[in-house]
């Protein structure tokens, strides 16, 4: 099948050359279809100091169909959902922007990017966001207060 030849390319450059602070792997060594992620929080950002989890679910018709990237570890983000289903809002991930070409580490290095510098103009917490634009002192301080409570070792 052509999309697990490209899934086990995809693995081994996101295991051998990852981006920066990101470690990958599968969940299951028998299912390439299901893959996990650590990411550490950004330097310079709230999230910095933490570790976070990711479950990376890949259609068998990938990559003609997008990824699931949840947040395994709880984090205070707009553009994440703020309970267990951790839920990205990220705009690459939309079916409708979705491209093939698309690999797994451009999505991983996304991901950082939007830990670095979120997007309060697409949240999935209003709230959230809205403390992100109005109350950044509030914002850094509550994400920070996460990254202590559910991403630290």
């Amino acid at each position: 099948m052509a999309s697990q030849k490209r899934l086990a390319k995809e693995l081994a450059d996101c295991t051998t050359n990852p981006p920066p602070g990101v470690t990958v792997a599968l969940k299951d060594e028998s299912n390439i279809f299901a893959w996990t992620a650590k990411l550490q929080g950004p330097p310079s950002s709230p999230y910095e100091g933490g570790t976070f989890s990711l479950d990376i679910t890949l259609p068998r018709d990938y990559p003609f169909k997008v990824p699931q990237v949840r947040f395994m570890t709880r984090i205070y983000h707009p553009n994440v959902t703020n309970d267990e289903q951790g839920s990205v809002c990220l705009s690459i991930l939309k079916p409708e922007n979705w491209k093939p070409a698309t690999k797994i580490t451009h999505v991983l290095s996304s991901i950082l990017d939007l830990l670095r510098e979120p997007n309060p103009d697409d949240p999935l917490e209003a709230r959230i966001a809205d403390e992100f634009r109005s109350q950044r002192d509030e914002f850094n301080k509550n994400a920070k207060h996460y990254v202590e409570r559910y991403a630290k070792a």
